[in-house]
């Protein structure tokens, strides 16, 4: 990988997000959108990364991350899925979903549509309408899906389309779709719970579990090509890989660090990579396209090195082996895992990341945002 290039804006961001390619994907990533979080003021801000490499006139680099505009958000930014090239979509610690429009000819958002108590706590003891965080939305032109503390939402009128309330005695922390009706949550005692909204019934199915030990999940991705495949991070550490047809248990378990995993995600068009980030500072990608020669190693603080997959669970003797996962390797003696450490140093945590095609971004709490260009070079 070539060099990554930090950007200081004065905020603690919660989230970064890539703007999608047009289908004729004839360009690259340029724009990106961030979201802040546990400041005096928060805001939504699109961002357009330069062209690194080339020197200006005083020898320095250009390309500067330019901020374009930005909107001021009421409450932490909790989530900020991609939707499509015009519109933003947020997730409030208020318990508000927002969309926002970006208008490019003049540079400015504008709140093109909202629910401002689209997750609230009811109940005994609950004052009417108090609102609950919204911490997960997953979007599927024109479905927007949240998640909040104790319930899910899906939208796509200006009022919810369908409710459902209690779905969960346990809080959420993410979403996403398996496929376009069904989707996939993680939450606080370690579980994997999907739901079709096929179905009339308001219960979540397929309950799959950690370990005994209710360790919490805070993230979730769904492999772009075989949507069976599903990784997940939580509070230990631990990077598990699930195949959600079979089993109630992880595939395999691969030891990171000790902090909590805030994200992770499978790159979209070349999924045998995978990306992390940590509380620690922690900026990890996780290489499963090829074997890594059969010798002892262990992580290291920055540089690359090769790990066996530490605990590999469900047997997938009888399933052919050209349409397996490299994530589902049931081999830990043959199949390793090159990781590689993409920041230089590490110091407050890495809240949020985001790849497409060879670029990479991400947001701390260290008021920075990292940005390559070149993930494969």
């Amino acid at each position: 990988m070539e060099e990554i290039y930090a950007k200081f804006v004065s905020q603690k961001i919660r989230k970064t997000r890539w703007r999608p390619l047009p289908p004729e994907r004839l360009q690259t990533a340029e724009t990106f959108a961030t979201g802040s979080w546990d400041n005096e003021e928060n805001y939504v801000s699109p961002w357009s990364i330069g062209d690194f490499g080339n020197l200006d006139s005083d020898g320095g680099f250009e390309g500067d991350h330019q901020l374009l505009c930005d909107i001021r958000h009421h409450g932490d930014v909790m989530d900020l899925p991609s939707f499509d090239r015009e519109r933003i979509v947020t997730a409030s610690s208020t318990g508000c979903v927002t969309v926002f429009l970006h208008h490019p000819n003049n540079q400015t958002l504008s709140v093109n549509q909202q629910w401002t108590t689209a997750h609230y706590h009811a109940g005994p003891g609950s004052p009417s309408y108090s609102s609950a965080p919204c911490v997960g939305v997953v979007c599927n032109n024109p479905e927007i899906v949240t998640v909040g503390e104790h319930d899910h939402k899906e939208a796509d009128h200006k009022e919810a389309t369908r409710t459902i309330d209690n779905a969960d005695s346990n809080t959420f922390h993410a979403v996403t779709f398996l496929q376009t009706p069904e989707i996939l949550t993680v939450n606080s005692t370690g579980q994997l719970k999907t739901l079709d909204f096929r179905q009339q019934g308001n219960e979540l199915s397929h309950i799959l579990s950690l370990t005994s030990d209710r360790v919490p999940l805070h993230c979730v991705d769904r492999h772009p090509n075989q949507q069976h495949v599903v990784a997940t991070g939580g509070q230990d550490g631990i990077l598990s890989i699930w195949d959600v047809r079979q089993g109630t248990m992880p595939v395999s378990l691969l030891k990171a660090r000790e902090a909590e995993m805030w994200e992770v995600h499978f790159h979209p068009s070349n999924p045998d990579h995978l990306f992390t980030c940590s509380e620690d500072g922690s900026l990890w990608h996780w290489d499963a396209s090829t074997d890594v020669p059969e010798k002892l190693s262990l992580f290291h603080q920055g540089g690359r090195s090769s790990t066996f997959l530490s605990q590999s669970i469900s047997n997938q003797a009888n399933v052919h082996q050209s349409v397996i996962s490299s994530w589902l390797s049931t081999d830990p003696a043959k199949h390793r895992i090159e990781t590689t450490s993409l920041l230089p140093s590490r110091s407050l945590s890495v809240n949020s990341l985001d790849v497409l095609d060879p670029c990479l971004v991400c947001g701390t709490d260290a008021e920075a945002i990292y940005v390559t260009r070149y993930l494969f070079s």
